[in-house]
């Protein structure tokens, strides 16, 4: 038997192993990372081509944002080119494969670290997704809470305006979680809830190495539940899953999809 074989053979082994883990699910619970928005065309922050190789974080952080004009003016800087990427992007096969697992009848929920909207556009239930890092169609008023829709900003962007304020003088702040800030508390306690009740955890594209995120696997595995990690890298976790399989989202969620299908028809 050659090489390739050899390999193709053990791929189609590990699927069938999670696609029988997901088929016998109650509590299905996917974690999304930076793997998966990569694949539609969007950047991610932390690899050699990623946006902090062309950006000081600490520039674009909270507290500059927070503190000074000119720190809103270097992140909306930022912000005009990266929204423009992320409302042109399209889901791609690892979106539409999770978004069909809810179709199906398997999926409590979506914990993701994304912030591109394509979860819920691939077709997942809104109410379904829990976002860690924020969304980035949306800002808000700090001052006063008014809402405003990213492509509302943009606009003001495009115009010419190089720091968007609130018509009451106060600053708008991205609904996206800068480099720095807090994690959303009310987001963060549901998705521990989540991790914890489930009895499968499908962690895809993520290298599980930002905090506290990469706690819900965790969460996950000490709770009983079993642990399928999909990702091109290996991540710290790899020795807890039941099920690593290498690839890319897209590939291997559409090929874990067909044979979760091929279950319910037999």
């Amino acid at each position: 038997m050659t090489g390739p074989e050899t390999a193709l053979d053990a791929l189609d082994g590990l699927l069938e192993r999670a696609a029988e883990l997901i088929a016998r699910a109650r509590r299905l619970v996917v974690f999304t990372g930076a793997g998966v928005s990569t694949e539609s065309g969007i950047p991610d922050f932390r690899s050699p081509s990623g946006i902090w190789a062309r950006y000081d974080p600490l520039e674009l952080s909270y507290q500059n944002f927070i503190a000074s004009e000119e720190g809103r003016r270097k992140y909306w800087q930022l912000g005009r080119e990266l929204y423009a990427t992320v409302r042109g992007a399209r889901p791609n096969p690892a979106h539409l494969a999770i978004a069909e697992l809810e179709r199906l009848g398997f999926l409590q929920c979506v914990i993701t670290q994304n912030i591109d909207n394509l979860h819920q556009k691939a077709g997942t239930s809104p109410e379904r997704v829990i976002e860690l890092h924020g969304n980035a169609t949306r800002a808000r008023c700090l001052a006063c809470g008014e809402p405003y829709t990213r492509d509302e900003i943009q606009a003001r962007l495009e115009a010419g305006e190089e720091v968007p304020a609130c018509r009451c003088g106060g600053i708008i702040k991205p609904h996206t979680i800068l480099f720095g800030e807090a994690m959303p508390l009310l987001e963060t306690l549901e998705a521990e809830r989540r991790a914890r009740a489930a009895d499968c955890f499908l962690v895809v594209g993520s290298s599980l190495v930002v905090y506290p995120a990469a706690y819900m696997p965790l969460y996950a595995k000490e709770a009983g539940a079993r642990l399928i990690i999909v990702n091109l890298t290996s991540t710290p976790l790899d020795e807890h899953a039941d099920v690593r399989i290498p690839g890319k989202a897209g590939e291997v969620m559409a090929g874990l999809l067909a044979r979760v299908r091929a279950r319910l028809v037999r």
